[in-house]
């Protein structure tokens, strides 16, 4: 079988012979040359045997690393699958809670309509009540002041009201109003103006006070026959102004 490598050792062929046989010289320095060549090869056997055993020790490591980091790898992914399950166990809780709040939200309109409701039935019932506590006490006071005592308001020049600057407290009687929704339109309709401080200080057989305060100068009734709900005329006393609603107005025209 050839040889890997080119020896470094002469053959013995190459001694040249002496009397009493090979030259001792030439032997001792190949036998040395031999020896340096075993030793060379023995420190790369060694070389290679302790590169061996540090590769092996690397590769162990390795395997333990690769064995930790597969182990790490699974308890990462069972802790994902957890998540996960409870983040699904999150989301439907979530729904149940938005469904849940629907229902509520629901519940809670149907009782402010009722309660609205309610509420706007219990103030008509007052309304009616005042009114008719109203009428009663000015059929007493007719009844106590007798025939020919009732006292009626001055009337004013409707023309020149209509262009008449007010400004500042005013009071204003309207009437007749068929409900009290035509009482709410004619509220708005003030306010829409600028007025502030509207309050109704009266509201009996169909027609009612209003109070008011206009901070600037405003051709009020002027504005009000342009943007009130239904049609008027104008009286005016000394301390208020008087609007008659026309009566003869089809219900279309006097709803709010």
């Amino acid at each position: 079988m050839p040889s890997e490598g080119a020896s470094t050792v002469p053959r013995m062929g190459s001694f040249k012979r002496a009397i009493l046989g090979y030259r001792r010289a030439e032997v001792d320095a190949a036998i040395e040359l031999r020896d340096a060549w075993i030793e060379s090869l023995e420190l790369e056997t060694e070389n290679a045997e302790a590169r061996a055993r540090i590769a092996a020790e690397a590769a162990a490591r390795a395997e333990h690393e690769q064995a930790s980091l597969s182990g790490m790898v699974i308890e990462r992914e069972r802790e994902i699958r957890g998540l996960g399950e409870r983040l699904q166990e999150a989301n439907e809780r979530h729904e149940r809670s938005i469904v849940s709040l629907h229902a509520v939200s629901a519940r809670l309109e149907e009782i402010e309509e009722q309660a609205r409701g309610q509420a706007t039935r219990i103030r008509m019932k007052a309304l009616r009540e005042a009114v008719e506590v109203s009428r009663r006490t000015q059929e007493l006071a007719d009844a106590h002041a007798g025939p020919g005592n009732g006292a009626t308001p001055a009337e004013g020049g409707a023309e020149e009201a209509l262009g008449q600057l007010f400004e500042g407290l005013i009071k204003m009687e309207i009437g007749p109003l068929g409900d009290f929704s035509q009482l709410v339109g004619f509220e708005n309709a003030v306010g829409r103006l600028g007025a502030s401080e509207i309050s109704v200080e009266r509201f009996s057989e169909g027609r009612a006070t209003l109070s008011m305060q206009l901070d600037e100068p405003v051709e009020l009734l002027r504005e009000l026959e342009e943007n009130a709900p239904f049609e008027f005329q104008v009286r005016r006393t000394a301390d208020s102004v008087i609007l008659d609603v026309d009566e003869d107005q089809g219900p279309e025209q006097r709803a709010a």
